[in-house]
């Protein structure tokens, strides 16, 4: 069931986690930390949805439990990857487009903006923690669709973590294991967990939650996803058009000849 005062609540909450982010970046003088508090929205979202709908679930617990999951091992993921080094390519290039003045810019261009994406993308997460209704086959499907995702999400950033471990790879293409049937593993098993979100609040009846994943597969196939990964990656790896003529961009499959 939808309560537009349980929705509303969430938000000062993912605002205080994205305004600490915005602290920190101030600090280091680096906006990356936003990497890994993106994650982190959705599950004090989450919290939140439980907290004040007042409803002790099954189904909410079993989503709290998938969304901590989730949350936590990509944003541990984030912030070991960034740790240490220069700011990322793409807030180095927003850095430079929106001086002087971006370290106080970025309170909304960058934090606000993902912690308002996050809250709108969060929906599921409140029609499914919200209904009283007994877990069905729905539920296991979405369960099932959620596993696949974190396998491909995980398995994928582990994968490229070992790869990129071993000088002999440097300036390479990953081309190994799951990233040999998609160039994106990580984001298809996002895009998979997603889904496996909107199934389980389907069985809860929030139908209308269809919006966050529709918006979270749009981020990453045109936004900051697939697309802006792939506009330049060309010029820094030459053997990236091979390996885009032979392998899948999204949706996992076999090999190109």
């Amino acid at each position: 069931m939808f309560s537009f005062y349980v929705y509303v609540a969430a938000l000062p909450v993912m605002a205080a986690l994205a305004l600490s982010g915005w602290v920190i970046s101030l600090v280091k003088n680096n906006v990356d930390i936003v990497d890994s508090c993106w994650s982190l929205l959705f599950l004090v979202a989450t919290g939140a949805y439980v907290y004040a709908s007042g409803v002790q679930s099954p189904r909410g617990q079993l989503l709290l439990w998938l969304v901590m999951l989730w949350a936590v091992r990509l944003s541990v993921y984030l912030t070991a990857r960034n740790w240490g080094h220069a700011e990322d390519r793409r807030y180095q290039a927003m850095r430079a487009r929106n001086e002087p003045n971006f370290r106080y810019k970025s309170v909304w261009r960058v934090f606000g903006i993902q912690a308002l994406l996050a809250w709108i993308i969060s929906l599921p997460l409140l029609g499914a923690t919200g209904s009283e209704a007994p877990l069905g086959l729905l539920d296991a499907a979405g369960v099932v669709l959620w596993c696949i995702g974190f396998v491909f999400e995980a398995g994928g950033d582990w994968q490229l973590t070992r790869f990129k471990r071993n000088p002999a790879n440097a300036g390479q293409v990953m081309d190994q294991g799951l990233w040999r049937y998609t160039r994106h593993p990580n984001y298809f098993g996002d895009f998979a967990i997603w889904w496996g979100f909107y199934l389980i609040a389907l069985a809860a009846g929030a139908w209308w939650s269809i919006l966050g994943p529709l918006l979270m597969t749009g981020l990453l196939l045109k936004v900051s996803g697939v697309a802006l990964l792939e506009k330049d990656i060309g010029e820094r790896r030459p053997g990236y058009a091979d390996y885009i003529r032979r392998t899948h961009a999204f949706f996992p499959g076999p090999p190109k000849a």
